[in-house]
């Protein structure tokens, strides 16, 4: 965790399993991220591109997806600041991976998918929509999300064991994030959990980075500056506010923000901005108070049954702030 532009802790508890035997989980583990990909690396390419002038958020996503119009007209009102904040009525998750083997089959299911909604009454959180955004991102940057990101944000901000496919030599250092005997026939480590990724090759807009808890609290503390070195402090405004529609959506652009009751805790303050990741990993900022904690977990092992990171993660925010003494 950060406070005030220091790294106030940096701990490790565990094993990577729960074999006794099992290698203990250290400062410099490396884990799945998830959907905080979706934060640290999608969204983060979205502001650069907007600063640019390469990314009108008012712009239908057509424009530069003509595959995804389809049959229903609707479609075509579709923004990407509507994909950014979660309402473009795609629904929020479908097993693409069972229906296609291949990158390009994927991207055939992907732009194909029924909307759920209207566009823009109703906020649902949407991994189909994150995923068409990365494919959009990589379009107007003209370079895949993985080159890019390593270019424009990990480079700048030293985040050197920040990676999608992870080389192989990292392998050691990656908890294992389960036991995948229903799709992939073998356990999950160093390669993304989420099958949907998976099959696009493991880079996705809505996951696949891998990162550890020291490079994700660089990464927050960036956005805690302003987003030095590499958005503009605007930008970073703009895109973590809440947005006004849908009526009580607690969504910004790309991130979450605080709601009741919220994974983030009770002392987080209202513009304080988020994300959370399917296989128990987590990134809250308070500009507010200057804090940022990072939380990365491998709940999935072996099999996503187990849920009491729901109950782990608030617990652990307000301890975190109780020991900071920002309960005020």
């Amino acid at each position: 965790m950060t406070h005030r532009a220091k790294l106030v802790a940096l701990k490790a508890l565990g094993r990577f399993t729960y074999d006794p035997k099992s290698p203990q989980v250290e400062a410099e583990s490396i884990f799945d991220l998830a959907s905080v990909s979706k934060v640290v690396a999608t969204t983060s390419m979205a502001m650069i591109l907007y600063e640019r002038g390469l990314l009108d958020l008012e712009m239908p996503v057509v424009g530069v997806l003509p595959e995804f119009r389809g049959e229903e007209s609707r479609r075509g009102e579709i923004t990407f600041r509507q994909l950014l904040a979660h309402s473009s009525g795609i629904p929020a998750y479908e097993k693409l991976f069972l229906h296609a083997r291949s990158s390009a089959e994927f991207l055939r299911e992907a732009f194909a998918v029924p909307l759920k909604t209207q566009p823009g009454i109703h906020a649902e959180y949407s991994d189909i929509g994150f995923i068409l955004l990365g494919i959009a991102l990589e379009r107007l940057a003209g370079e895949p999300l993985d080159r890019f990101c390593q270019r424009e944000i990990f480079g700048p901000l030293g985040m050197s064991h920040t990676s999608y496919n992870p080389p192989a030599s990292w392998k050691s250092k990656i908890p294992p994030t389960t036991d995948d005997q229903a799709f992939r026939k073998r356990v999950i480590q160093g390669e993304v959990q989420d099958e949907n990724a998976s099959v696009m090759g493991g880079v996705a807009g809505h996951a696949g980075l891998f990162s550890t808890a020291g490079e994700s609290a660089i990464f927050a503390n960036s956005m805690l500056d302003g987003g030095r070195p590499i958005i503009r402090s605007e930008t970073v405004a703009l895109f973590t506010r809440r947005q006004s529609a849908p009526a009580e959506t607690s969504r910004a652009l790309g991130w979450d923000t605080p709601s009741s009751p919220s994974q983030s805790g009770k002392y987080f303050s209202r513009s304080a901005f988020g994300h959370l990741g399917y296989t128990g990993t987590s990134l809250w900022i308070d500009p507010d108070r200057q804090v940022s904690v990072t939380l990365l977990t491998n709940r999935t092992w072996p099999d996503c049954a187990n849920q009491a990171i729901r109950e782990i993660r608030p617990k652990f925010h307000d301890a975190v702030m109780e020991a900071l003494g920002e309960t005020d």
